[in-house]
């Protein structure tokens, strides 16, 4: 049993290996919250049969070898003899080893169901990859998302079954991106269903109310080695920054795009005009004038919600990034 078992093994470990380093090569996108589910399952399928079928026969195997050992050395005293050679310790703890298959995979099934749980229910961690939502989160930026506070949702399919609190403007957001739902996209929460949601010449109204903002100054940002304009802006409760630099405004066009619902959208050199569908939200970064969000692609539906973000629990090149955000 073992070498079949062992074979089959490390055929599964080479074909995660393969995958993984596909994933990390850009030869394909992953899907971490599939691989975590798959894995705990195939760990769960070799602990049941570790709990029922391997350890059991194990355990019968060394109580076999202690019999076996115990009837010898009673025929050997039947006949006189009472000093006999030999100790069975050693040839019952070999037995009763866990072969390494199974401490790689039963073994394993634990930490991978706990892992599971927490990052499908709890809180999931996000490396923010890209600078659209400078100046409040920064590239290289690990955060953490709550998983819960929408809503609990199924993991890998995503289907809310507990409702929780509502999204609101303002929130920072991470979604399946509505282009390619293989991929999690980071940014804020600026229009709601319903909202008419104005983009026009730099400056962003909801509803036909201007929002506020107040100039912070300069904004010195890393990456480009340039001072930009900084401004803090009110959506919802709550204030935050963002950048908006009146000497690189985007072009939209006025041709048509193609996303789903863009007949909600009006598009000009000025800007753009939507209409937030029922069950979706219109999503921009902080980084105004370096960010594709919804006014390049569209809406983004409930369905695609994965959490809130609220923690920078990590930045390796600037531990002072290390708190809480808004």
């Amino acid at each position: 049993m073992n070498t079949p078992m062992s074979t089959l093994t490390a055929a599964l470990y080479a074909v995660l290996v393969v995958y993984l380093g596909g994933w990390f090569l850009g030869f394909w996108t992953g899907n971490f919250s599939l691989l975590l589910f798959v894995l705990t399952v195939a760990t769960l399928a070799f602990w049941l049969a570790e709990r029922f079928k391997f350890a059991p026969a194990r355990v019968a195997a060394a109580a076999e070898l202690e019999r076996q050992d115990a009837a010898r050395r009673a025929e050997l005293a039947s006949k006189g003899i009472n000093k006999v050679d030999g100790d069975v310790a050693a040839a019952r703890e070999k037995l009763l080893m866990q072969p390494w298959w199974l401490d790689w995979t039963a073994g394993l099934f634990p930490v991978i169901l706990i892992v599971f749980l927490l990052r499908s229910f709890l809180f999931e961690p996000f490396k923010i990859p890209s600078g659209s939502m400078i100046p409040t989160l920064l590239v290289g930026d690990l955060i953490l998302v709550n998983k819960f506070h929408y809503g609990v949702r199924l993991p890998v399919i995503n289907k809310k079954i507990i409702d929780n609190n509502a999204v609101q403007r303002g929130d920072v957001m991470v979604f399946r991106y509505p282009v390619d739902p293989r991929q999690d996209y980071i940014k804020r929460v600026v229009g709601l269903p319903g909202d008419e949601v104005a983009y026009l010449n730099q400056k962003l109204s909801i509803n036909g109310q201007p929002v506020p903002i107040v100039a912070k100054g300069e904004f010195f940002e890393a990456d480009s080695l340039r001072y930009e304009p900084q401004f803090s802006e009110k959506l919802g409760e709550r204030e935050h920054d963002i950048l908006v630099n009146p000497r690189r405004q985007a072009y939209f066009g006025p041709e048509p795009k193609n996303f789903p619902m863009a007949e909600n959208c009006r598009y000009s050199p000025e800007g753009v005009v939507c209409k937030v569908p029922a069950g979706h939200y219109f999503m921009m970064g902080d980084n105004r004038d370096n960010s594709q969000d919804s006014r390049y692609w569209g809406f983004v539906p409930d369905e695609n919600i994965v959490g809130k973000a609220f923690f920078v629990w990590m930045n390796f090149g600037n531990l002072g990034r290390i708190g809480a955000f808004h």
